[in-house]
């Protein structure tokens, strides 16, 4: 008994030092730094959705396909006029798509947490539980995983944080309407 548990101490001081070096490794990375800006995208996610892409996605046609290569996008049944959209189709990386889900269920856990205490979500917040009470969690879940891909899509495209192109949008708005 007394050799599995020095055992798990030995894995434990092993993870940490792992995590240590990854720490170290996002922050000398700018796409790590872009992505861990987002909500629901930690340490793990961001580093290994660097390596993934290599920080780059401009060869992604559009953040649909981003999404779609982590295998969040609905699949299609139509015909003619009728549009069904289907479960997730699951295909891409696996790992990831289940890095985006776990940190699409923190969000939505915090944000129900926050919002039964009273205090303010943002709107990535509120569209999430809005999506949850139309529908059920895990459907929630995945839509909220694939609008994170879409999110960290935009961001590594753009190099900068979260939220603050659609602040520099929203100042440059509130400034034209001043001075017009």
């Amino acid at each position: 008994m007394s050799l599995l548990v020095e055992e798990v101490r030995l894995l434990e001081l092993r993870i940490a030092q792992l995590e240590r070096e990854l720490t170290a490794l996002a922050r000398q990375s700018p796409p790590c730094t872009t992505l861990l800006s987002i909500p629901g995208i930690g340490l793990l996610t961001a580093t290994a959705m660097v390596a993934a892409t290599s920080g780059e996605v401009r060869h992604y046609r559009d953040a649909r396909h981003f999404a779609s290569w982590f295998g969040l996008t609905p699949k299609e049944h139509s015909s003619g006029g009728t549009r069904h959209l289907g479960r997730i189709s699951k295909r891409g990386d696996r790992y990831l798509r289940m890095l985006l889900t776990h940190g699409s269920r923190a969000v939505l856990r915090a944000a129900t947490v926050a919002q039964r205490s009273g205090k303010h979500l943002d709107p990535l917040r509120q569209w999430a539980l809005a999506v949850q009470s139309r529908s059920n969690h895990n459907k929630a879940t995945c839509a909220l995983a694939n609008k994170l891909a879409r999110i960290c899509y935009a961001t590594l495209r753009d190099g900068e944080p979260y939220g603050t192109a659609h602040l520099q949008k929203k100042l440059v708005r509130t400034t034209v309407a001043l001075s017009a």
